[in-house]
C-alpha cells in the first residue's frame, strides 16, 4: 500500500474533485462516516454515551462536525469545542457547524479559560473524545492555547479517535515538537501518511484505519509515490515456493559467518533463524579454537572452523579459498567481534563472493571502518543497521539520525548501491533505486539482546531459499517483526527470548500464506 506526505494527499483529493467531479463536501461526509465506525468500535453502541469533539477551523475540524452531527442522530450527547470563530470556518466545514448546531448540539467556541475549564469538566464525564483539531498540514508545535486543551485531553485518560493524523504530529516526518494528542485509533483517509509509522508516529497514532472515502482506486494507483506499507497481501507474494518434491538440497544452503569470544550464541542464533525461515542447511563458519562451542549450539546446523592469528582471532585470509558455489547466501557479523583484522577479512570477502550478502552486527562496524569496500562487491548487499550502527556507519550524530531516519536511510541506499534496512519502531527498507517500504509489524518485545541477529538469519534463509534480495529483506522485517507479535499476543510486550522469535517464524509465514 502507498504512503504518502500530507501535501501528496492533498493533491490527490484535489485530483479527484477536478477529474471525477467528486464534491469536497462528499469526501468530508464520507470521513465521517469512516470515523464513526472507530467510534462504535469503542463505545460499542451510542445511545446514552457522551462524546467531546475538539474540532479546528480547517476541512479536519469540518470532519469533526460532521461526526458530531451522526451522533447526535444516534443519541448520543454531544459537546463540541471549537478552536475559532465560526465566520473563519471554510463553506463546507461550516455547513456541518451549522446542520450541527441545528440539531441542538453544546459548542464552545474556545476564547480562554472559561471554555478550558468547561473542557476539561466534560472531558470527566464523557466516554470517548474524538481529535479533529488539525489535520495532515499541520507543520511545528501547536500553538499555546490549542495545546493546552490537547494537554487536557491527553491527561484525562479518555480514549480518543483522531480523524486523519493525531493533532501535532507531522504527517510527513512523525515529529512532535511539543505535545500531540495520544489517540487509541486514528482513521485515515484515501491513503496512510508516513508520519503515522515514522518517528513518533506509532506511539501517538495507536491502531491505523485506513479508508478510501471513495477516492477512485484509478487515482491511487495512479500515483509517483516510491513509499509503500508492506501489507500481509504484498509479501505473501514474496514467500520462496516449495515443490512437493523438494529436499534440504533444494531448499538453498546458507552460510553464516561470526562468532567470538563470549559472542558465538549472536552466530547460533542466525543460522537457527536462517533454517526456521525455510533454508534447507544453514553453516556457521567461525574462528577454529570456537567451532566445537558454536557446533553444540545448534543441533541442526553444520560447523567450519576458519584460520587464526590467536584464540578467537581471525586470520585477515581467513575466508579465502572458500566455495560459495555451494551456497545461495551468505551473512556476515553476527557476534563477529570488533578486532581490527574483520575489516579486512569483510574486505576480502565481498571481493570473491558473488552470492547475495548480509552485513548485520559487528560486519556493519567493520564496514564503517573502511566504507570504500562497497566499491568492491560482487552481489547484491543488505545492510541492517540500527540507528547507533547507522550513525557510524554515516558519520552523523545519533540524535541526526533518529530524527531524519527516512531522508538518511534513502540517501545511504542510493550512495552505496545497497539495501539498506534501517532498523526500529518501523523498520525502512530502502532499495538503492529509491523505493521505499515501510514495515508496520513489531513491538518492543523485540527490543532485547539477539532479536537483530534472529533478522539478520532470517533474510539470509530467504535468501537462500531464492528470494529476490529485495523481497527477502521485505518479507524478513515483516515476518520478524510479526513473530514478535505473535509472541506478545501470548506474554505481553516484554520477556520473550530472541530464540522463542526465530522458533515463531514458521507460524508467521504460515499467517502470511493464509492471507
Amino acid at each position: 500500500m502507498k504512503v504518502v506526505t500530507g501535501s501528496e494527499m492533498m493533491r490527490i483529493e484535489q485530483q479527484a474533485i477536478e477529474e471525477y467531479g467528486i464534491p469536497s463536501i462528499l469526501l468530508m461526509e464520507n470521513a465521517s462516516l469512516a470515523t464513526l465506525q472507530a467510534v462504535e468500535e469503542l463505545l460499542g453502541e451510542f445511545k446514552g454515551k457522551r462524546v467531546v469533539i475538539l474540532a479546528g477551523k480547517g476541512n479536519n475540524g469540518g470532519d469533526g462536525l460532521a461526526v458530531g452531527r451522526h451522533l447526535v442522530n444516534r443519541g448520543v450527547e454531544v459537546k463540541v469545542f471549537l478552536c475559532g470563530c465560526s465566520d473563519e470556518l471554510k463553506p463546507d466545514s461550516f455547513t456541518n457547524f451549522r446542520l450541527l448546531k441545528s440539531l441542538g448540539a453544546t459548542i464552545f467556541q474556545v476564547k480562554g479559560e472559561t471554555e478550558l475549564r468547561a473542557f476539561k469538566l466534560a472531558l470527566l464525564t464523557c466516554d470517548l473524545a474524538v481529535d479533529s483539531l488539525y489535520g495532515t498540514g499541520f507543520r511545528g508545535a501547536l500553538p499555546p492555547v490549542e495545546e493546552s486543551y490537547v494537554r487536557a485531553l491527553n491527561e484525562s485518560g479518555k480514549p480518543v479517535v483522531a480523524v486523519d493524523i493525531p493533532s501535532g504530529l507531522e504527517a510527513g516526518t512523525g515529529r512532535v515538537y511539543k505535545d500531540a494528542v495520544k489517540a487509541k485509533i486514528t482513521v485515515t483517509f484515501g491513503l496512510p501518511k508516513l508520519g503515522h509509522f515514522l518517528g513518533q508516529g506509532p506511539e501517538y497514532s495507536g491502531r491505523l484505519k485506513v479508508d478510501k472515502i471513495s477516492i477512485p482506486d484509478r487515482i491511487l494507483d495512479d500515483q509517483n509515490v516510491n513509499s509503500h506499507v508492506l501489507t500481509s497481501s504484498q509479501v505473501a507474494g514474496y514467500i520462496p515456493l516449495r515443490p512437493i518434491t523438494g529436499h534440504k538440497g533444494t531448499h538453498g544452503t546458507c552460510l553464516l559467518i561470526g562468532g567470538s569470544p563470549g559472542m558465538t550464541g549472536a552466530l547460533a542464533l542466525s543460522a537457527r533463524a536462517a533454517l526456521r525461515s525455510g533454508a534447507g542447511l544453514a553453516q556457521m563458519a567461525t574462528g577454529a579454537s570456537l567451532a566445537q562451542l558454536v557446533d553444540g549450539l545448534l543441533l541442526e546446523g553444520t560447523t567450519l572452523g576458519l584460520a587464526e592469528t590467536g584464540p578467537g582471532t581471525l586470520d585477515p585470509g581467513a575466508l579465502d579459498g572458500l566455495d560459495f558455489s555451494r551456497v545461495k547466501s551468505v551473512a556476515f557479523g553476527p557476534g563477529m567481534g570488533q578486532g581490527p583484522e574483520v575489516t579486512e577479512v569483510l574486505g576480502r570477502l565481498v571481493g570473491s563472493c558473488d552470492k547475495p550478502l548480509v552485513i548485520d552486527a559487528d560486519g556493519l562496524n567493520a564496514l564503517a571502518k573502511d566504507l570504500k569496500i562497497l566499491t568492491r562487491v560482487k552481489g547484491p548487499v543488505i545492510l541492517t543497521p540500527h540507528p547507533g550502527e547507522m550513525a557510524r556507519l554515516t558519520g552523523l550524530p545519533l540524535d541526526e539520525v533518529v530524527n531524519n531516519r527516512l531522508e538518511i536511510a534513502l540517501a545511504a541506499a542510493i550512495e552505496w548501491k545497497v539495501i539498506l534496512v534501517l532498523k526500529g519502531a518501523t523498520t525502512l527498507v530502502v532499495a538503492p533505486d529509491g523505493r521505499v517500504f515501510l514495515n508496520p509489524t513489531g513491538n518492543p518485545i523485540l527490543g532485547s539482546g539477539g532479536t537483530g541477529d534472529v533478522l539478520t538469519g532470517c533474510i539470509t534463509g530467504l535468501l537462500a531459499q531464492g528470494a529476490p534480495p529485495l523481497e527477502a529483506a521485505c518479507l524478513g522485517v515483516f515476518c520478524h517483526g510479526l513473530a514478535g507479535d505473535i509472541q506478545a499476543a501470548k506474554l505481553g510486550t516484554r520477556g520473550a527470548l530472541a530464540s522463542e522469535i526465530a522458533d515463531t517464524l514458521p507460524l508467521a509465514l504460515r499467517q502470511i500464506e493464509n492471507v
